[in-house]
């Protein structure tokens, strides 16, 4: 007798693709802004370059010290809530049996159902608290590296995302013949963005580049605007 053997897969990054957004679309508008507003007043794009690659170095730096700062904070309110979770088992039994059984039934379990579970948990005071987390408070539990990959994430997705409007300055002298290519080169590059990222979060590719380009596309057009304003 054959048996069917089900495998499902489910994506499990959507934290690390959630900071690749983060930095990519970041890098993607605000080098491309304040190169277009200094175009207007400098041709050279030699200095643009330098003005370019100086604001690149810089955002990416801060962009990643705030999802390391992010992340921490995360684990330090996961450890901050199961410290508190851990007490209150010990403490306050009744209630937290109390809140164990509200929860299964909200589930559709009877009373009947539900008191051998909580039995079961009583002698896994852990497996408690660590069902708690996740189905009292909605916690789960950071990954220990998570901060760290979190920051190189959005760093280095800043990074990539900043030298495409900028390498049309790289190539041509002059800043208004290369404006226009980097306009190009920052529309087509979130298209493909948006492509990629909904072929990793399972949304319709197609929909995902559009609404990545379009909001992508306005974001920079606002902070060329305010740029060109200032310059």
């Amino acid at each position: 007798m054959s048996t069917l053997q089900h495998s499902e897969h489910h994506f499990e990054s959507s934290e690390t693709v959630r900071d690749i957004v983060i930095g990519m679309a970041d890098g993607l508008t605000v080098p491309f802004a304040l190169a277009a507003g200094l175009t207007g007043a400098v041709d050279a794009s030699r200095l643009i370059v330098i003005a370019g690659l100086a604001e690149i170095a810089a955002g990416s730096i801060a962009m990643g010290l705030g999802g390391y700062l992010a992340a921490r904070g995360d684990a330090e309110h996961y450890l901050s809530e199961r410290a508190r979770e851990e007490r209150e088992i010990v403490e306050k039994t009744e209630v937290e049996r109390h809140e164990v059984l509200e929860i299964l039934e909200s589930y559709g379990l009877t009373h009947a159902e539900s008191t051998p579970i909580l039995a079961a948990f009583e002698k896994n005071p852990k497996v408690w608290v660590d069902w708690m987390m996740r189905f009292e408070l909605g916690l789960e539990e950071p990954h220990p590296d998570r901060a760290v990959h979190s920051a190189a994430a959005i760093s280095a997705s800043y990074i990539a995302g900043g030298l495409i409007p900028l390498a049309p300055y790289m190539l041509m002298p002059h800043a208004l013949e290369a404006l226009r290519f980097s306009v190009g080169a920052t529309i087509l590059a979130l298209a493909v963005f948006g492509y990629v990222k909904g072929r990793f979060t399972g949304a319709p590719p197609l929909l995902s580049s559009i609404r990545t380009t379009v909001i992508g596309g306005l974001a920079a057009a606002a902070a060329y605007g305010i740029a060109r304003l200032i310059s």
